[in-house]
C-alpha cells in the first residue's frame, strides 16, 4: 500500500528535492523494498532509519492490535520497539472500496452494503496485500458478510484500477488518495460499517536516529498536518496520470506548502 509511498519518502527524506533535509541530514531514496512487513523489519534491523506508514497498518498488521487506534497508543506501543513515531502527514488514505461510476449511478450503488445487490454476479480484484492481510479481504467479507459468486483477482495494486475501467474486474480495494480514482471515473462506495480503521500516515523512524538528530524530528513534524487528502491525490494524479517525475512533483508540492 499504495503508489503515493514513493512521494511521500521523496517528500522528507529528499526535502526539497536536492537530496537533503533542510537541516542537512544526508537522505538516501531506497525504492522498491516491498510491503509493510519488509519495511518494518528493514527499519527495526537498521537497514533504513524511517519511512512513511498508516495508523491503521500500524495497529493492525505490526501491532497486532486493532484496539490500539489512539495516536498514543500506537506511539507508546512503537517505542516498545525502538521505533518512534512523529506527528501524522495531515490525509487519512482509507481503503476505499471502489467500482465504475456510471454502475454506481446505475445501479444505486453508494455504501458497501450495496454489494449485495451484485455479489452474485461481479468480480472483486485485489492487490497483493489487500488480499492476504487481516485487515483486507478475509475482514471485509465477514463483517459484511458479503458472498461473491468467484474468487478475486489478484494483481499488482497499481493494475486494479485499470482493470476495473476496462470491466475484468467489477470491485476493486484501492487508496481513497489514488490519482486514478477521478482519472478513471470511479466511485468510492461509503464503509457503512465502520470495518477500516483511519489510516493516517506518519513518519516512523528508528529511536536511535531521533536521539542521534534531534532537530530530525523538528523537521519531519514540521510537514504536521500540511498534506491533506486533496494535496495527495493532486500529486498522485501528477505521477499516476501525467506521468510527472516523482521527486519534481514533490519538491514543487513542498515550495509551495514550506517556502521558506
Amino acid at each position: 500500500m499504495p503508489g503515493f509511498v514513493v512521494a511521500l519518502v521523496v517528500v522528507f527524506l529528499l526535502g526539497a528535492g536536492d537530496g537533503k533535509f533542510d537541516i542537512g541530514i544526508p537522505a538516501e531514496h531506497r525504492q522498491g523494498m516491498g510491503g509493510t512487513i519488509i519495511l518494518w523489519e528493514a527499519l527495526r534491523s537498521g537497514q533504513i532509519d524511517a519511512y512513511p506508514e498508516y495508523t491503521g497498518t500500524i495497529a493492525q498488521e505490526i501491532l497486532k492490535n486493532d484496539r490500539a487506534t489512539s495516536l498514543s497508543e500506537i506511539r507508546q506501543s512503537l517505542t516498545k520497539s525502538g521505533v518512534g513515531m512523529t506527528e501524522p502527514l495531515g490525509f487519512n488514505n482509507t481503503f476505499a472500496m471502489l467500482v465504475r461510476h456510471e454502475d454506481a449511478d446505475t445501479l444505486g450503488l453508494s455504501t458497501i452494503d450495496d454489494l449485495h445487490r451484485v455479489e452474485a454476479q461481479w468480480r472483486p480484484g485485489f492487490g497483493y496485500e489487500f488480499a492476504e492481510r487481516a485487515d483486507g479481504y478475509a475482514g471485509l467479507l465477514k463483517t459484511y458478510e458479503l458472498r461473491f459468486a468467484t474468487p478475486p483477482r489478484v494483481m499488482e495494486l497499481n493494475l486494479v484500477y485499470r482493470a476495473l475501467a476496462s470491466r475484468q474486474v467489477d470491485v476493486i480495494a484501492g487508496d481513497a488518495t489514488s490519482g486514478l480514482i477521478k482519472a478513471l471515473n470511479l466511485s468510492m462506495l461509503r464503509d457503512n460499517r465502520s470495518y477500516f480503521p483511519p489510516y493516517y500516515a506518519v513518519p516512523i523512524v528508528r529511536s536511535a536516529v531521533l536521539l542521534a538528530r534531534p532537530r530530525l524530528r523538528e523537521a519531519l513534524n514540521e510537514l504536521a498536518g500540511r498534506i491533506s487528502a486533496d494535496d495527495m491525490r493532486a500529486m498522485n494524479a501528477a505521477v499516476e496520470v501525467e506521468h510527472r517525475d516523482v521527486a519534481a512533483t514533490v519538491s514543487d508540492f513542498l515550495r509551495a506548502k514550506l517556502p521558506n
